[in-house]
């Protein structure tokens, strides 16, 4: 199936030693934690961003970094903090439903971005719910009008995704699988065999 003008947003860091990742650098070191990002970045695109069911678009910090692969739009992600930020993100690709992924997160497949987009098509928006109660995944149908669950948010925090889905009270949300964000080593030592993900693609 394939999902008209649907967009796929990954937020991602242009991988620098000693920048981004700091609590899991705190915990690996800075050389293991630019590997994870690397990985990671590269994974998640082979994985996701070559399928034809979807647009996708990499929202990227910071704002003058690259090369990126040109087979890809490239969205700066401006100033602002991370609400801010998706807010703009979101209401940049044309018309079509958005969803919004992180690259650090080992766990996402094609299969559920393609289910993303199905529950995207009866809903307003989605919801990807992270194991540290934040969550790794948002999703917006932007018709008939666009609804942001970003203000006043508490990032960071286990009240992330609770304050934002206050914020959108009486708007149909759906919810996708529970999944971890990597952030320190704890998160790290659970991903067992990150370093051999290439390749992998679960449709």
């Amino acid at each position: 199936m394939i999902y008209m003008n649907a967009h796929l947003i990954i937020f991602t860091r242009m991988p620098q030693y000693g920048a981004g990742k700091r609590r899991l650098a705190a915990g690996v070191g800075p050389m293991k934690a630019l590997k994870f990002q690397r990985v990671m970045l590269v994974n998640t695109l082979r994985r996701l961003g070559a399928d034809p069911r979807w647009s996708t678009w990499l929202a990227v910090t910071p704002d003058r970094s690259g090369p990126w692969p040109s087979r890809f739009g490239v969205l700066p992600q401006g100033r602002g903090d991370l609400g801010q930020r998706m807010a703009r993100e979101a209401k940049a690709p044309p018309v079509g439903p958005v969803l919004i992924i992180g690259s650090d997160i080992p766990g996402v497949t094609a299969g559920e971005v393609a289910r993303a987009f199905r529950l995207l098509g009866d809903h307003d928006a989605v919801f990807g719910p992270a194991t540290d109660v934040g969550y790794w995944a948002v999703g917006f149908r932007r018709r008939p009008r666009f609804i942001a669950p970003f203000r006043d948010v508490r990032w960071s925090t286990e009240h992330a995704l609770s304050d934002s889905l206050a914020k959108i009270a009486g708007a149909s949300v759906a919810m996708l699988d529970v999944h971890e964000d990597v952030d320190d080593a704890a998160s790290l030592s659970r991903q067992s065999g990150w370093e051999f993900l290439f390749g992998r693609n679960d449709r």
